[in-house]
């Protein structure tokens, strides 16, 4: 297997809401997306939202109903503290839910979390130890070119 993620699929209830919301975030459906199913570029990564059950059906699950924490986020870094604050207010403005306040980091950094319409749990950090390339990919210390 080759070190790369292509796809994140996002179990959502309802698809069109989904594509209204990740639309209000900037993201663009591609031509490929249908009525079940949408497609965004995400920077060289493809996120996806399909219907909770249709995806639990394809991976043969069973949806489970329990509310709580799943165990994955997405994260979206950025340059600055300062843009790691208006990239959450944009979120919240696009219908997503503040799950916790940008802060000051442990590790050093600067990060908060909103939630989308679905509960998916998105990180927003700005990481003072990386940067990024040209294309906006973050640069990891001893493993990026």
């Amino acid at each position: 297997m080759q070190p790369r993620l292509s796809l994140i699929t996002l179990g959502v209830d309802d698809v069109a809401a989904s594509i209204a919301f990740y639309e209000r975030l900037g993201f663009k459906a591609s031509s490929d997306s249908t009525a079940d199913v949408a497609f965004f570029d995400a920077g060289g990564v493809v996120l996806a939202v399909f219907g909770r059950a249709a995806l639990a059906q394809d991976a043969n699950r069973v949806v489970s109903s329990a509310a709580g924490f799943s165990g994955v986020t997405l994260a979206h870094n950025v340059a600055t503290e300062k843009d790691v604050d208006t990239v959450l207010a944009e979120a919240v403005a696009a219908g997503a839910t503040l799950a916790k306040p940008a802060a000051k980091t442990s590790w050093g950094g600067y990060a908060g979390y909103f939630a989308d319409p679905d509960g998916h749990l998105w990180e927003v950090a700005h990481n003072p130890f990386w940067s990024f390339d040209n294309a906006g990919r973050i640069i990891l210390p001893g493993v990026s070119p």
